[in-house]
């Protein structure tokens, strides 16, 4: 069992607050409800619309980009393979494995903080 001293020690102000949370609601004519029921229906909409917009922007993008899928093995086949330059490119200009990891750990602390700038 967890021992949580702000629950043992109490002091006027955290008593005045108890109270005021254990008395009646002030009757507002059903104002709160009204606006409890706007937030809760546009809480809706913000979950609905990044679904929707991924599927929408999917079903858009579905034919240009299975054209450019289809496009590429034809353009790969009318290069040849003297000028792309790949055969001759050294091994050293490639990045090195401890490259590739400072990489990562730099993605996932830009990560992590845009998580906790998010929160």
């Amino acid at each position: 069992m967890i021992i949580n001293m702000a629950d043992r020690l109490k002091d006027d102000t955290d008593l005045k607050l108890e109270s005021l949370f254990r008395s009646q609601p002030v009757q507002d004519d059903g104002f709160s409800v009204k606006v409890v029921s706007r937030v809760r229906r546009r809480i809706w909409v913000r979950r609905l619309a990044l679904p929707v917009a991924i599927t929408v922007g999917t079903l858009i993008a579905a034919k240009p980009l299975l054209q450019l899928a289809s496009a590429i093995p034809k353009l790969l086949m009318i290069v040849p393979g003297s000028m792309s330059g790949l055969d001759n490119l050294p091994l050293s200009s490639l990045p090195q494995n401890t490259t590739v990891i400072f990489g990562a750990m730099l993605l996932f602390a830009v990560m992590m903080v845009g998580k906790m700038l998010e929160d």
